[in-house]
């Protein structure tokens, strides 16, 4: 008896202490997104000082002083962060759609997305990716530094017809390229390393896949006639609202493998799938991979699949860069 009260008395505790934690998180939230439209005004300000006014470093020197004299307990407006506000209000100041954005991100996250984005088209992706996903600023800087928007934009141009034919919206789901850097792994290792290594670890792979991907198992369990088969991960996708099976290869990329998806694919659709959820989706995750092979192969292919590669290292952004201007290159030609 006394158990069963002092039970109900921490259920009760509990409902109280959500209320608290909901009411830090919403004060929080209300708290950054004055402190970034500060920084936006004083950005704003300085910048017509400087158009108006001829400020220079000075000037914006001598602010930086003034502020110290009459708020010393204040940081954050060193003479370099006041000119980051007036960058950040330049680069932001004609981009209304942008712009209403900026506040539901954190001002470090706001830093390194100014600091690293070449692009309005990359700036743009990664206040979307960073707002949607609540990245942390660590998080967000893993992905700006692993190259996550030239992979996607990658990923984007080569979807197959199949895939842009689905009901939902595919676009800017998958990557051309995976790093799993953080699995640790040598160049030499075995599938089965691979996958267990991704369930060890599936925190860190659901943050670079995205977090609308729900785990539901290793090594999923299908029955065809009386055989058994085994897809090596299954997941399911909120947004997409469809299963997507993962399948690894440790090798390169061969069209046998396609096959073999299909065929999970059919039967998950078949015996799987609920009634109001959308056609199931098959990854393939290769070592390596050969594009115009891929593009051979998927072309007749009749099912949802996305071809990609895996690397074990950090990929170095300006590689990946350059690889999707070559890939727009390639396309300005064909037109």
């Amino acid at each position: 008896m006394a158990k069963n009260i002092q039970k109900n008395r921490e259920d009760e505790f509990g409902n109280i202490l959500d209320q608290i934690q909901l009411s830090k998180q919403k004060a929080f939230t209300q708290v950054n997104a004055i402190l970034v439209e500060l920084y936006w005004n004083i950005g704003k300000y300085i910048s017509q000082q400087v158009d108006k006014n001829s400020w220079g470093r000075g000037v914006v020197k001598e602010l930086t002083e003034f502020i110290k004299e009459k708020e010393p307990h204040i940081k954050g407006f060193s003479d370099k962060n006041l000119w980051r506000m007036k960058q950040f209000f330049e680069t932001y100041q004609n981009n209304q759609k942008l712009s209403a954005l900026l506040t539901q991100l954190t001002w470090t996250n706001n830093l390194l997305i100014l600091s690293a984005a070449k692009s309005d088209e990359e700036r743009e992706f990664y206040i979307n990716l960073a707002s949607k996903e609540k990245y942390s600023s660590r998080e967000l800087d893993k992905q700006i530094k692993s190259g996550c928007y030239e992979r996607i934009m990658l990923s984007n141009k080569k979807l197959s017809a199949v895939m842009r034919q689905l009901p939902q919206d595919t676009n800017s789901v998958f990557k051309d390229v995976y790093s799993l850097e953080f699995l640790g792994l040598g160049a030499s290792h075995r599938e089965k390393d691979l996958q267990q290594a991704l369930v060890a670890n599936l925190k860190d792979f659901i943050v670079e896949i995205g977090r609308d991907f729900c785990f539901i198992g290793q090594e999923y369990k299908v029955q065809v006639g009386s055989k058994d088969f085994s897809i090596d991960l299954l997941f399911y996708h909120r947004s997409l609202q469809c299963l997507v099976a993962f399948e690894l290869k440790i090798d390169e990329f061969s069209p046998s493998y396609l096959g073999q998806l299909e065929f999970y694919l059919e039967a998950l659709d078949r015996d799987i799938k609920k009634g109001h959820e959308n056609p199931s989706i098959g990854v393939l995750l290769c070592r390596q991979k050969n594009d115009e092979v891929v593009e051979y192969a998927l072309s007749r292919s009749l099912s949802p699949a996305v071809i990609a590669k895996y690397e074990t290292a950090l990929i170095p952004k300006e590689l990946l860069r350059n690889k999707l201007n070559e890939f727009y290159r390639l396309l300005e030609l064909e037109e």
